[in-house]
């Protein structure tokens, strides 16, 4: 079975970062450039939705494209567009343009997450592909803990605009990366053809497949419940219980540290146990985590001495709980890896979004509804799994065969 080759492996994990890197680095920075745009803090948080949005649908667009003409074009298209933006933001001369070109920003960025996902479906599949998907998550659980610190340091040195023109910068580097050193690795025999993918971009096959709704379903619930986290834990720990915004930070950190944790066991334990029985692990270990803190919660008295390893137990598992979905997710779609990827990550941000205003219902006085979002949530990941343990028993029309190397290690 052959390795990857390094270059590869460096290039996909950093098509992986466009999601955190677009949306955290310039975090830092939304207070001044709010006041250089004499614009609303709402308005301000608006360009972060815009962003996600368009990471979201974009995948929809881009998968199916590059199923049909190969992965090389739309991603390489994709990131002049993003460098483009990226120029375009740090001149913007208002809140609405600049809100604008964000959507656009998430819409090109979108073509390396879902064409990273793709390539990754196209040189392996099964624990291979957990492994593989589990480096991608390395860098997921590094950059939204560097990116932050990375833009607050350079607001030193420069303003939100250069901030833009830095993100130009980085796109223009991987842009080369990927033009000189990605090669092609959906064969012209295995696109699908204009007839193939006419019914919903191939959408439907999909859509009709339990197996893969099912993990898919698994995927969007348990990064709902982290959704749930990030909209909810700052009032919650800075407002109820106190901390610091710095130690905040320090937490948001640790937390992230433990997906990169997660997601070195993973690669190292998914070729003897088995993807499923390690998505098993993490789905049962983040929804017990979650039933625990609803029941801190509820409680009260216990603190942050209750409340922290299971916040930390609940992000961590993503590390275990994203590749391993993803690869069974993908696994019998090695000839439409492009729009199964989209669907996924499409998916997966929209329930997240959708589940992130949950957590303020009751307020900033209490953290109970934050708790049982989450746990809602866990559980909901857990029922998500049974129906796919049972329709993973079920006889299915056998996929189409692909040529692709299928043993990566």
């Amino acid at each position: 079975m052959m390795r990857p080759p390094l270059r590869l492996v460096v290039i996909l994990g950093a098509l992986s970062a466009f999601g955190p890197l677009s949306v955290d680095f310039y975090l830092p920075a939304l207070p001044q450039l709010t006041s250089d745009l004499d614009a609303s803090a709402s308005a301000g948080q608006l360009t972060l939705t815009a962003c996600v949005l368009g990471l979201a649908f974009g995948q929809l667009a881009i998968g199916p494209l590059s199923d049909r003409f190969g992965r090389r074009p739309p991603l390489i298209a994709g990131l002049a567009l993003y460098c483009a933006a990226s120029l375009a933001c740090a001149a913007a001369p208002s809140i609405w343009v600049f809100t604008g070109l964000r959507l656009v920003q998430g819409l090109s960025g979108a073509a390396g997450i879902v064409v990273a996902r793709s390539i990754v479906r196209d040189i392996a599949s099964g624990a291979a592909a957990a492994r593989l998907f589990s480096i991608l998550m390395l860098v997921v659980g590094v950059v939204p803990v560097v990116a932050p610190l990375a833009g607050g340091g350079l607001l030193r040195l420069t303003s939100w605009r250069g901030l833009f023109v830095i993100l130009a910068a980085v796109d223009a580097v991987i842009l080369g990366a990927t033009a000189l050193w990605l090669r092609e690795t959906l064969p012209v025999g295995r696109r699908r053809r204009r007839s193939d993918g006419a019914a919903g971009f191939g959408f439907r096959e999909l859509l009709d497949d339990r197996r893969f709704v099912a993990y898919a379903t698994v995927l969007g619930l348990a990064f709902a419940a982290m959704f749930c986290y990030i909209a909810g834990s700052s009032f919650v720990l800075q407002d109820l219980y106190g901390i610091s915004p710095q130690l905040y930070g320090a937490v948001f950190a640790l937390n992230a540290f433990g997906i990169i944790v997660c997601s070195l066991g993973n690669r190292r334990l998914v070729a003897r146990v088995g993807p499923e029985r390690m998505l098993e692990a993490g789905v049962l270990a983040g929804a017990a985590a979650g039933g625990t803190l609803l029941a801190v919660a509820l409680a009260g008295g216990i603190g942050l001495a209750g409340i922290l390893p299971c916040l930390f137990v609940i992000v961590a598992t993503m590390g275990v709980v994203i590749p391993n979905s993803t690869a069974l997710a993908l696994a019998d779609y090695p000839h439409a890896a492009g729009a199964a990827s989209a669907l996924l990550g499409a998916s997966q941000f929209a329930i997240g979004a959708a589940a992130a205003p949950l957590v303020g219902l009751g307020g900033r006085g209490t953290a109970v509804p934050m708790a049982l979002a989450i746990a809602l949530f866990g559980a909901g990941a857990v029922a998500a799994l049974g129906v796919a343990r049972r329709a993973a028993g079920a006889p299915r029309a056998e996929p189409v065969p692909s040529t692709a190397t299928e043993g990566v290690s």
